[in-house]
């Protein structure tokens, strides 16, 4: 009799919180184009949400819980009443922050326009300004080469002598992943010009990580080796676009006609600006939905054609993208909005030379150790400890 009384009318526990980690999906997976959720769930219980590796969502215990809960396949319904009986809810109430939270997400997936930290309701908070227990991407550098002759970048030869090995660089992706870095492009130099590149990518899609690339775009024209990219499952590429280079131009062209998103970068040259307008409306009108600007020298009149630029991209529908490693520059577009703006350097984004040094960011020579060599714990409290001195 107690053993069915116990069976029948003890309350049941509700399944434990979810561990720290990674957790990701694809919604809606029946979707023609899926969105792509990754949840890193700190030891506190708190959560960052990336969402399309675009949006970044920092979430409290309870948000966390119910966006875990969906990733990991359960309905709205069921992940609520595990909700309530973990938090002593009403059932109606946590059924309807369930679906009230999933709405939003997928309101902020597919309307890029939207401002997610006022749409969400919370306070405006400057970019990058949380501390994060890891960087949420890794950028890696596969070679210094700028050309098929193998030229170097002459500041980089100074510092880099050999180039990391396919397997080498699948180790350093399996470290980031275990280490609950969800995000990582390839960048360099060149990085078409390394043969295992569509291999690498494939790797780190296998892991689940979002993967990119920068490249100037050249290579792109070929269509066996942009199918190559395409079937590795890359996500998202920045081409690092020379207007008056027909090569690179028709790389653009048959890149937007794949299913990776796409966006260009730009370096500005302040006397002409008239030029770059000019780029931009070509841009958009080839199909170009998103673009990255930089100045090549840091002025009173590089801030004024960034900011002509920027209101020339917001006028055609451009999204502005800031922060993945294109060529380094401290001026940006964003700088103009926010004062003191807390740069992703060594907190949000690491940098790995091709001999696989970690820098803070792409262009300043500050070794926090080598991937290969050093333990990750070491290589992020010295990155922690490094952002803080400068802050």
């Amino acid at each position: 009799m107690d053993s069915i009384i116990t069976r029948f009318f003890t309350p049941k526990e509700p399944p434990p919180a979810p561990d720290p980690g990674i957790y990701q999906c694809m919604v809606p997976e029946d979707a023609e184009t899926p969105n792509r959720l990754h949840l890193r769930v700190e030891n506190d219980g708190s959560g960052l949400l990336l969402v399309n590796a675009a949006t970044v969502l920092h979430l409290n215990q309870t948000a966390a819980e119910h966006v875990a809960l969906w990733i990991q396949g359960m309905g709205a319904e069921d992940a609520a009443r595990i909700m309530a009986a973990r938090y002593k809810l009403s059932r109606k109430h946590a059924l309807q922050d369930q679906r009230a939270l999933r709405e939003e997400i997928l309101t902020l997936a597919t309307e890029p326009d939207l401002d997610p930290v006022l749409f969400l309701g919370m306070d405006r908070v400057e970019p990058y300004s949380i501390a994060p227990s890891a960087p949420y991407r890794l950028d890696c550098a596969l070679t210094y080469k700028l050309d098929e002759h193998g030229t170097p970048d002459p500041l980089a030869r100074e510092r880099v002598d050999r180039e990391l090995s396919k397997s080498e660089w699948m180790q350093i992706l399996s470290t980031a992943w275990d280490a609950n870095i969800p995000h990582v492009t390839f960048t360099g130099g060149e990085p078409t010009l390394r043969e295992d590149l569509p291999d690498l990518i494939q790797y780190a899609e296998s892991l689940g990580q979002v993967t990119g690339i920068l490249t100037h775009g050249k290579q792109l024209a070929d269509p066996e080796y942009l199918e190559r990219l395409d079937e590795s499952g890359l996500d998202h590429m920045l081409i690092a676009f020379a207007p008056d280079d027909p090569a690179a131009k028709q790389g653009l062209e048959r890149a937007l006609e794949t299913e990776i998103f796409v966006a260009v970068h730009l370096t500005l040259d302040p006397t002409s600006t008239s030029q770059t307008i000019d780029t931009l409306e070509e841009l958009s009108q080839m199909g170009v939905k998103a673009v990255s600007l930089a100045a090549i020298e840091k002025s009173d009149q590089s801030v004024n054609a960034l900011e002509q630029a920027r209101e020339k991209a917001a006028a055609l529908g451009l999204d502005l993208i800031w922060d993945l490693p294109a060529p380094y520059s401290d001026t940006n577009p964003i700088a103009i909005e926010l004062e003191n703006v807390h740069q992703g350097a060594g907190r949000a984004w690491l940098y790995v030379e091709p001999d696989g040094d970690v820098l803070p960011t792409q262009g300043v020579n500050q070794v926090l150790g080598n991937i290969l060599r050093d333990p990750w714990d070491q290589i992020w409290d010295k990155a922690v400890s490094s952002y803080q001195a400068t802050t």
